[in-house]
């Protein structure tokens, strides 16, 4: 016997021990009904793990122990997220990479140094680019570092987890799965392509889920800008309708105007049209309940998409999507057809949409 209880080498000698004696391993011969099955979010294995996660597990596996108490047969497995951004961003900090699709994959390429184990010039130097697939390589060998530190640490905490039944989102038997699952989608006709507005990283050049993002305050400033109004033989009527927006850069991705239903300021303008500055596209004006009319001059332009509120107005109000900024995150070098359509037709000299003056609408026409 030690002179003195110590806690030293505890957790690891328990831990072999329940791994020996299968204390916590899954009958699978068990009926349904004495099954108490726990489906617990895989944590991301990039980064550490912080407290929360320590308790968010602790509730989990209390629940766990109580049921093997009552007589259940408990499935608990782990898993790992190590599939997205986290993942590759984890990566591209820990060895100083950046993917660059267009180079062709290197068979003989081998992991950099971490930058932690590099000097203050080395990590001041810029990152190495590799092909995708030596990308995608190098996400795989790190997470299986990474995962196993997870364990470590999980096991050392006493979870009462099935260590034989751990799986990871971008393993072999995920990656079949989630592939059955879309063709089956596919067949079903439930798979389907589509425009629609996507959160996307400029970086990596791919979509980000909102969980992904983090929000933070920039300063701005409101910039007034007339949008001229329109009569319907095309052309302006010496009338101007002022909207104010943080945003100047994407009025060539106008698509609407609109302001709030009860607003009595711009209740005679509703189906009516008018023009964008600089550009000359002619556009419609809706009212819609999401409007402030508060906010600025009351009346705002709908640019596909500035925010996420555009969206809710582009869907709603049926409008067309016009994108000014590419997946590189600049304006587009190209000038887009939308915005060459209308010089062309007002050289036609062809019917303007609708007037936007105050007052009723003498004519009601089709929008160009």
């Amino acid at each position: 016997m030690p002179d003195k209880p110590a806690l030293e080498g505890l957790e690891g000698r328990w831990d072999r021990r329940w791994d020996t004696d299968g204390t916590y391993r899954f009958d699978r011969t068990a009926t349904r009904d004495r099954v108490y099955s726990i489906d617990t979010p895989p944590p991301t294995a990039s980064g550490s793990l912080h407290v929360g996660h320590i308790f968010s597990y602790t509730h989990t596996d209390t629940i766990a122990r109580y049921r093997r108490m009552r007589g259940a047969e408990v499935f608990y497995p782990m898993g790992w997220d190590d599939n997205g951004l986290p993942t590759e961003r984890r990566v591209q900090n820990y060895y100083g990479v950046q993917c660059d699709p267009s180079l062709p994959y290197d068979p003989d390429f081998t992991a950099p140094v971490p930058m932690a184990d590099r000097t203050k010039a080395e990590r001041e130097q810029p990152p190495v680019h590799l092909s995708r697939r030596n990308f995608v390589e190098l996400c795989e060998e790190l997470t299986v570092t990474d995962e196993k530190a997870f364990e470590t640490l999980w096991r050392t905490l006493g979870l009462s987890v099935d260590w034989s039944m751990t799986y990871a989102t971008i393993d072999a038997h995920s990656q079949t799965v989630a592939q059955k699952a879309f063709l089956d989608n596919l067949e079903r006709g439930e798979a389907y392509q589509a425009d629609a507005p996507v959160l996307w990283d400029v970086d990596f050049r791919t979509a980000v889920a909102q969980a992904e993002l983090e929000d933070r305050e920039r300063p701005g400033a409101y910039h007034r800008i007339p949008f001229a109004c329109v009569a319907p033989d095309g052309t302006t009527t010496g009338d101007a309708i002022t909207i104010e927006t943080t945003r100047p850069e994407l009025i060539p991705a106008c698509v609407a105007l609109v302001a709030h239903p009860d607003d009595e300021r711009y209740q005679p303008l509703f189906g009516t049209t008018v023009r964008t500055p600089l550009f000359g596209v002619n556009v419609p004006v809706h009212p819609h309940r999401l409007a402030d009319p508060d906010k600025g001059s009351g009346i705002a332009m709908i640019c596909t998409f500035g925010d996420t509120t555009d969206v809710i107005w582009w869907r709603e109000l049926n409008l067309p999507t016009r994108a000014v900024v590419g997946t590189d995150g600049r304006l587009l070098a190209d000038t887009p057809e939308w915005i060459i359509r209308p010089r062309r037709a007002r050289r036609l000299r062809r019917a303007g949409p609708p007037w936007c003056g105050p007052g009723p609408a003498p004519h009601r026409g089709n929008a160009h």
